[in-house]
């Protein structure tokens, strides 16, 4: 799933950053775009997932939840200091033209680093209560509720509800407010962001419970069943003539869009897993599943040549044929930067293992 991402992310920078403007009305350019609305809730699901294996493992050690809330709450702020450090390292490359602003700008690493610290402390107050099987069945209800509440949020917190009292670098981490004076769509706040994060956490409570385990098959697939039923009623809910909302902002608020996209999360991890057991995965090789090895580092580094000033094309100039050519060069970049990461990672603690035995002693 995150090589999914990582590419529905590259193809969705890549034309936004390369083609001139006259294309940036076409419909391509609007459907390459409704794509990008995929990677960060990607992102954040599988956050979520990893979270509840580590959350399930340190639970299988016999931890008090208050070691198991430090150690991940520590990791989710890890995540959130190299979201920081990613702005500081794109104000510096962008030194002269970049406005000091950039750096308190809320982006996905930021995002999922504060999620990972609220999904830790819902861990820890789960926990705190509940024991055995009753606390992850406790968990998947936790979490599920908080996706849900985070979504219901997020309209209001855009709009009437607005902490205009906070600073806006504060304000910024709940609505994306930013310092434009109103919430910023292609920013990536708590709300509604957050909330697919705590969707994945529920999710990975589920397949990690004794019957998700059992029943592998059945419950992964039984995840994509849910998963349409999920996009079935986000539509219904989206087509009744009453709204909840004084502002409906479907694409950006909506907590059908939201739902919506939590189907789709669910029907895409059921066919990555079918991919994975069944599929071209099991031939050897596979592109998504190396991209997703290094996802961190592919994110990191195609910003810089997509977006940055060492861009392999001229920005908002080129035309679909020569952006796609680019799109191309990207992804097959990404790919041998991937390939090469895990790669050496493997030699290098081989060579550290050397270094380390016994017979080097003497």
């Amino acid at each position: 799933m995150r090589g999914l991402a990582c590419v529905l992310m590259f193809q969705t920078h890549c034309y936004d950053a390369w083609l001139s403007p006259g294309l940036r009305q076409s419909k391509f350019f609007m459907y390459s775009q409704l794509g990008g609305t995929f990677p960060a809730p990607l992102f954040l699901f599988l956050a979520g997932i990893s979270f509840a294996l580590v959350t399930e493992k340190l639970r299988t050690r016999n931890l008090f939840p208050a070691q198991i809330a430090r150690t991940t709450i520590r990791r989710g702020a890890e995540i959130f200091a190299f979201g920081l450090l990613f702005r500081l390292q794109e104000y510096v490359i962008a030194w002269g033209w970049a406005p000091l602003s950039d750096l308190l700008r809320v982006d996905i690493l930021n995002t999922i680093g504060l999620s990972m610290m609220l999904m830790g402390l819902l861990c820890w107050i789960v926990l705190s209560i509940e024991r055995g099987e009753h606390a992850r069945s406790a968990l998947v209800l936790a979490s599920a509720a908080a996706a849900l509440l985070i979504s219901l949020l997020t309209p209001l917190i855009w709009t009437s509800w607005r902490p205009r009292w906070l600073p806006w670098p504060l304000e910024s981490y709940l609505d994306g407010v930013h310092n434009l004076g109103t919430p910023q769509a292609w920013l990536f706040p708590i709300f509604p962001w957050a909330g697919f994060a705590f969707a994945g956490l529920s999710a990975g409570f589920i397949l990690q419970s004794q019957s998700g385990r059992r029943s592998e098959v059945s419950t992964f697939f039984g995840m994509g069943a849910a998963g349409l039923a999920l996009v079935a009623v986000a539509r219904w809910f989206d087509a009744q003539p009453r709204q909840l909302y004084a502002v409906y902002d479907y694409w950006h608020t909506s907590p059908d869009f939201f739902l919506l996209r939590v189907g789709m999360l669910l029907i895409i991890l059921t066919a990555s897993y079918a991919w994975c057991r069944w599929g071209a995965a099991q031939w050897g090789f596979s592109p998504l599943i190396q991209l997703g090895q290094a996802s961190l580092l592919v994110y990191w580094v195609h910003i810089e040549f997509v977006y940055g000033r060492v861009s392999i094309l001229p920005k908002h100039s080129v035309s679909i044929r020569t952006a796609s050519a680019g799109l191309l060069v990207i992804c097959l970049a990404m790919l041998i930067l991937a390939f090469l990461r895990t790669r050496l990672k493997g030699h290098g603690a081989e060579i550290l293992a050397w270094f380390r035995s016994p017979a080097r002693a003497h």
